[in-house]
């Protein structure tokens, strides 16, 4: 399974982060990451110190924050083979994986014993398809044999442990069938618990809890929030865990946040359907009304997706016996009044399990109606589920974040084409809609969403319904009301495909009343002529016309079809023009590792050797390995006779290899290396079986360095060297259309822009505050003379322009189109804080102006500074690119 990039950025942290504890220690490791501008920006209120494990403050310890439908398991699976590399340093750790149930313990257990799920093959790729997977309840099954050849995941619940009295837990207990374990440990060990009476009292203990105690276990827990009890510090105290790893979606104040993931991370990944739509009724049979229609509506687009098979589901809270709505009489209304087919209902609670055994993605499947009344069981998920209906109180309903979270979930996790389908719905019962977009707020908050992510993701389903909501400030829009000679089945029709700016309802005459927010989009207007009957076009056509004439600036540019294209850098490479983008260069270019050095310094790399320990000099750092602890390693790892520089070399090659490098070309420079330490350097081969893993990380470095010098130079050469050929091409460029940022948050103060390209409504947020530095690079731009319109290009969106760097690319922060038809890209530059970001800038400009030579005269690039806070300044800069290149404006 390909990891999303927020999955990839998290263990990333979490592997600096352990390879920095193993040079400075757990807290300073944690407070120099933490304290990084880009990680401090993302962890906000939540890194408030190192909180250690007291009588274990060497032992790591740190919770990675997703919220809901983030793929926290997929994550944990993936943080085994990162901690065992970068700090357990064995190749074959012992696993405790904790989570909050049993249920999900079972669950669990079960995916990870099953060679077909994504979770076991993630552990079967990292460790070669060695890996035992136990119930804690089925402990005693574990061998010495076991752990010294396999990964081993023991799957538990932390209540399992977390006893203040041990008597009587069965992991605490004594089980002759654990002696194997203890057979080599010395009597005298400190630290392992001994039997209080019978003939072996005085004597170790053959417990789990000392199994545990004695290997020292990667602990993997689940829901951290809810083991932060003192109970809790004592089970780790009790089990000497290597390291801890923890995951939340919504941490307390003990967890050690390393790294936060935005629910915005999330939408632009497309692994949630956001924002939430919110509609709201007075009565419960109202709300059901309108979840059957929303749900009905969602089918007509699905239907017409080609992009996989969707079939839209409700999902029901009922209130439990005693209440009004309880699932018998829902059902029943949902048969008797709303001439729902009852095969087409599924009741999913403890008394009835009508899912059990039904695959809701099959075609042939007929369920679009589930009923439930708490929360479904652990693991239940299919995203087919869009539109969640309570029929309870959703502020006092613990269930209603884990059912709200179940409509979440993006099918097959790609966005669709048609807009409706890339969002979840809420249908609650309210006096008002302020109310319930409140209690919809505080659930999504508790399913780990920021507050203000979760009010910049509630929409109302009604136009108008959201004004001064969360502080928020729409401009005002024209209004317009057509009523229509339409039948009530007509009228049902043209609600049901209707967009969400034109409400359809039922005058007191029974006529049909189309009230219009603002003036529709084209392609709006087209959908609602294709469901309102023929014979009522011309009235409603000489009605948008009038309305369309009398407001001719509310739509945008973009709104009324228009697009623009911004070129495509090119390079001519061995006769062929390809994109300027430093990853397909490199395609072009050959390099070999054996024109590299195999020499490691000792400055770079040493190993001293004394009594207890191993000291290990990296780039100036000193490591320590005790002799215990490595002297383990070794009699785990491989048999004596096998320590020869071939079987380190196998080894090596197994940890640093690499894609873009051959397997033969790798295992030379490798097997140089190794030569190098053992006869230039005279390291004896067993420190570096000793050592093997920390190696591993220093030539994995050494092969990235070479590789980016390689990319320096084909990047220099092919972009700026004396033979470059550099053009630009329209065809191949990223185009700028009408909701191309649908799914990305918006700017809310304030300032009304008056030439942006998708309306004042719809212009992506700024870096920062609505009125910091970009925004007021924004204002400049947008009163520009001679400006035809602009927008925001957003960062590492997929349908973004960027420009190549020699280590990645960059994203201008704007674009925009001239009256006189020239594009004009604008890189907003703030004050270089450090030497790098100097350097970062320089780049940028290089290569931005590049792109603009190469257009000839099509385009301009600019890098602007805000020099003192003053914006005028940015608007000179502007001007003077653009009278440099034409002579023109003023």
């Amino acid at each position: 399974m390909k990891l999303k990039d927020y999955q990839k950025a998290s263990l990333a942290t979490l592997r600096r982060y352990f390879e920095e504890a193993r040079i400075t220690g757990p807290k300073a490791a944690y407070e120099m990451i933490t304290t990084e501008p880009e990680l401090a920006g993302r962890l906000k209120g939540y890194a408030a110190g190192y909180k250690p494990i007291m009588a274990l403050p060497d032992v790591p310890y740190v919770c990675l924050r997703l919220p809901t439908g983030g793929g926290k398991t997929i994550l944990a699976a993936h943080s085994i083979a990162v901690a065992k590399d970068a700090w357990v340093e064995k190749d074959f750790p012992l696993v405790l994986w904790l989570v909050p149930t049993n249920t999900i313990r079972v669950q669990t257990a079960e995916a990870l014993r099953n060679p077909r799920h994504p979770y076991r093959q993630i552990l079967d790729e990292a460790f070669g398809g060695r890996v035992r997977v136990f119930d804690i309840g089925d402990f005693t099954q574990v061998t010495p044999h076991d752990l010294r050849s396999n990964l081993c995941v023991v799957v538990g619940t932390i209540q399992t442990l977390r006893v203040t009295n041990t008597d009587g837990r069965k992991v605490y207990a004594h089980h002759e069938m654990l002696e194997p374990h203890f057979s080599t440990v010395s009597p005298a060990a400190p630290g392992l618990e001994r039997n209080d009476d019978g003939p072996m009292k005085g004597n170790i203990r053959f417990s789990f809890a000392n199994l545990m105690y004695l290997h020292r276990p990667l602990v993997i827990m689940d829901e951290a929030h809810k083991a932060g009890s003192k109970l809790s510090r004592e089970v780790y105290e009790r089990i000497r865990p290597s390291a801890l790893i923890e995951f939340t979606a919504t941490p307390k104040g003990f967890n050690n946040i390393l790294h936060s993931v935005s629910a915005q991370e999330l939408k632009d990944e497309e692994m949630i359907k956001m924002p939430v739509v919110l509609d709201e009724a007075e009565t419960w049979q109202g709300a059901v009304n309108l979840a059957i229609l929303k749900r009905a509506g969602l089918q007509e687009y699905a239907d017409r997706d080609r992009e996989g098979y969707i079939r839209p589901i409700v999902l029901f809270q009922a209130q439990k016996k005693g209440k009004e709505v309880t699932v018998d009489v829902l059902k029943k209304h949902l048969i008797d009044n709303e001439n729902i087919d009852p095969a087409k209902i599924a009741v999913a609670t403890g008394a009835q399990r009508e899912l059990d055994g039904i695959d809701l993605f099959r075609p042939d499947c007929p369920v679009e109606y589930v009923i439930t009344i708490e929360a479904l069981k652990e693991g239940w998920d299919c995203s087919f589920a869009y539109v969640f209906c309570s029929l309870a109180n959703i502020r006092s309903s613990i269930d209603a974040e884990q059912l709200l979270g179940r409509v979440l979930r993006m099918p097959y996790a790609t966005k669709r084409k048609e807009p409706a389908l890339n969002k979840s719905y809420a249908k609650l019962v309210s006096k008002n809609f302020s109310e319930a977009a409140v209690s919809l707020r505080d659930k999504l908050v508790d399913m780990g969403f920021e507050e203000s992510e979760a009010e910049a993701n509630i929409e109302a389903e009604q136009p108008g319904q959201d004004d001064g909501l969360f502080g928020r400030q729409s401009r005002p829009r024209p209004t317009m009301t057509v009523e229509l000679e339409a039948s009530e089945d007509e009228r049902r029709e043209i609600r049901i495909i209707a967009p969400g700016r034109i409400k359809v309802s039922a005058g007191d005459d029974g006529k049909t009343r189309i009230e219009f927010t603002g003036v529709p989009k084209p392609k709006e207007e087209k959908r609602l002529f294709e469901v309102v009957p023929a014979r009522l076009h011309g009235v409603l056509r000489e009605n948008l016309e009038e309305f369309r004439a009398k407001n001719p600036d509310d739509l945008a540019p973009a709104h009324m079809g228009e697009e623009f294209t911004i070129p495509r850098l090119m390079v001519h490479v061995q006769g062929e023009q390809v994109f300027g983008e430093t990853d397909r260069l490199m395609e072009y270019h050959d390099w070999s590792l054996a024109d590299y050095p195999v020499r490691l310094t000792n400055a770079e790399f040493d190993i001293v050797e004394t009594t207890n320990t191993f000291e290990i000099d990296l780039d100036g750092n000193r490591l320590l390995i005790s002799a215990a602890d490595s002297a383990g390693q070794l009699s785990l790892d491989i048999e004596v006779d096998d320590w020869t520089p071939n079987s380190l070399v196998r080894w090596l090659d197994g940890k640093v290899r690499d894609p873009w490098i051959s397997q033969a070309e790798l295992l030379a420079w490798l097997s140089d290396v190794v030569t190098h330490l053992t006869r230039d350097r005279n390291i004896p081969l067993s420190q570096l079986m000793r050592c093997k893993f920390i190696l591993a990380r220093k030539l994995e470095e050494k092969i990235r360095g070479f590789r980016q010098a390689e990319r320096d130079k084909v990047y220099q050469q092919n972009l700026f060297g004396p033979a470059a050929r550099v053009g630009i091409s329209f065809g191949d460029g990223i185009k700028f259309f009408d909701e191309m940022y649908s799914d990305v948050p918006k700017y809310s103060g304030i300032y009304k822009f008056k030439r942006h390209f998708m309306g004042p409504d719809e212009v992506p947020t700024f870096d920062g505050k609505d009125d910091g530095e970009e925004a007021q690079c924004a204002f400049v731009l947008d009163d520009l003379p001679g400006l035809k319109y602009w927008t925001r290009n957003v960062s590492r969106h997929r349908n973004s322009f960027s420009l190549p760097t020699s280590t990645d690319k960059f994203y201008p922060d704007f674009v925009a189109v001239m009256e006189d038809g020239r594009l004009l890209v604008v890189e907003y530059k703030g004050k270089d804080r450090t030497p790098g970001e100097s350097r970062d800038s320089r780049e940028k400009e290089l290569i931005g102006q590049q792109w603009a030579r190469a257009s000839e005269g099509k385009a301009v690039f600019v890098m602007a500074t805000m020099e003192r806070g003053d914006p005028k300044k940015v608007r000179a800069q502007i001007l003077d690119a653009l009278n440099s290149a034409s002579g023109g404006i003023s």
